[in-house]
């Protein structure tokens, strides 16, 4: 019985740990170490500008991922390439 819990334990934990590595898979960016990316607060710049407003910036893939409104007033979820901030197509 000890063995089994620990086992389930063990598996709970490691499940838990790789469970951030998953994307979502509609982009994937091949951006090396994040010491070499722009920060974030560029590109929400870069978007205000266009006429966005920015809801929420996360990594995802190895890419930004944005919520936003675009400059139509229009939901958008969009990806880009966190060192060069050019947009990413989606699957």
């Amino acid at each position: 019985m000890q063995r089994s819990s620990t086992l389930a334990a063990l598996a709970i934990t490691a499940s838990l740990v790789a469970a951030p590595a998953f994307a979502t898979g509609l982009a994937t960016c091949d951006s090396g170490p994040e010491s070499t990316w722009q920060p974030q607060s560029k590109l929400q710049e870069l978007l205000t500008q266009k006429g966005w407003t920015v809801r929420q910036i996360k990594v995802d893939g190895g890419c930004y991922e944005v919520y936003a409104l675009d400059e139509n007033g229009k939901r958008v979820e969009a990806y880009f390439h966190p060192r060069t901030l050019e947009a990413v197509p989606t699957k």
